[in-house]
């Protein structure tokens, strides 16, 4: 039976109180005056990989995505989606959570998976090709690790949306008319069911979907995403990323192509400020390269005084001014733990934006007479 709730809102809490009565299997009425738990506390993170881009979702330090939410990775072929999906497995299984990872494009390279952290011997892989096998293997996935262990995290991956057919398109008597509209319904019946079933559980559902040209689109967005719009309705959390560019090393005398730049767009965020950017490189033989980053957000901060070459920065603590180059930035600057920990609180604090408490309302607005609509 559900506690009764006492409150100095008598009536509050008398309709708190009999709702959860009603409802005997969980608990639906809270109050969130921090009492209590609830749906919406947010009170862990996966980080994916790059520290800026946890700070630009979360908008808070060690955040990342959040658990008991759902995020779409978006982006056009070859931007990071899949690599971005990996790096959060990873960091789920450093928390001692599990790892599965639903490939709907046969293209999960294994090598790759462990250069980047990946324990592939505990990461469940499974290979599916429809929407609806899709949500039912992970209804499945959920009520079988709760039954077990209803504590424990996990990470759920797949990859990709876009990728997956419906069983009407794999029928004999496949009509093309109206297959694309067939599997947004089917979409839009199962987020709706999947949606209820994350929110009261350990869970962090990741979707990648690519990115399509709308045809004859002259003006707004030119791009949509396969499966319509279902996916991003229910998420909490939308990235779209883009290659910004190579990243380029001298090898035998020529320019040989060793990563990208990527660029991620924070389009939706339920946690924090949306319209967010994170830059950050990926490098094909180690994924993610976090601390690349740091250098570009500290010369925006001015954190750094930069001449030519050469940078220079000032340790707030000892007061040591330091000189380098780019490429000693980690030997110079990181090496250094306490170092490394307060460059990433002075990063942080750049970074996090604080809601306004005093912000004017309406009452506290006064309207003359010059300022009311005549006619």
């Amino acid at each position: 039976m559900a506690k009764k709730i006492e409150r100095e809102d008598g009536l509050a809490g008398s309709i708190a109180d009999s709702l959860n009565k009603k409802f005997k299997d969980f608990k639906v009425a809270y109050f969130l005056d921090g009492s209590e738990e609830t749906p919406t506390d947010l009170g862990e993170w996966i980080s994916t990989g790059s520290s800026i881009l946890d700070l630009a979702i979360s908008n808070r330090p060690n955040g990342g995505l959040p658990v008991g939410r759902i995020t779409e990775l978006t982006g056009l072929e070859a931007s990071g989606k899949s690599l971005l999906a990996a790096h959060l497995l990873a960091n789920t299984q450093k928390k001692d959570g599990l790892a599965v990872y639903i490939d709907t494009e046969n293209a999960m390279n294994e090598e790759f998976a462990r250069c980047i952290g990946i324990d592939v011997s505990k990461m469940l892989y499974i290979q599916l090709e429809t929407v609806e096998d899709i949500f039912e293997v992970v209804e499945n996935i959920i009520t079988k690790v709760r039954e077990s262990n209803k504590d424990r995290l996990v990470t759920i991956v797949v990859d990709s949306v876009a990728a997956a057919t419906t069983k009407v398109e794999q029928s004999d008597d496949f009509d093309q008319t109206g297959w694309a509209t067939q599997k947004a319904i089917i979409l839009s019946k199962a987020m709706r069911k999947i949606t209820q079933m994350i929110g009261r559980q350990r869970v962090c559902l990741v979707f990648t979907n690519q990115l399509r040209v709308k045809l004859g689109a002259m003006f707004g967005d030119p791009y949509t995403t396969s499966g319509g719009k279902a996916i991003g309705f229910h998420a909490s959390c939308r990235l779209r990323l883009k290659a910004a560019g190579q990243i380029k090393v001298k090898q035998g005398g020529k320019d040989v192509v060793v990563g990208i730049k990527t660029k991620c767009v924070v389009v939706k965020n339920r946690m924090g400020p949306p319209l967010r950017t994170a830059e950050f490189n990926i490098l094909f033989d180690s994924g993610i390269d976090d601390y690349g980053s740091w250098l570009q957000i500290m010369k925006d901060n001015k954190l750094v005084d930069q001449g030519g070459a050469w940078y220079t920065y000032t340790d707030t603590e000892t007061g040591e001014i330091i000189k380098f180059m780019s490429k000693e930035f980690e030997t110079k600057i990181l090496s250094d733990p306490a170092r490394k920990e307060r460059l990433y609180n002075q990063i942080s604090e750049s970074m996090i934006m604080d809601y306004k408490t005093d912000a004017i309302g309406i009452d506290d607005i006064e309207i003359g007479d010059d300022d009311v609509p005549q006619g």
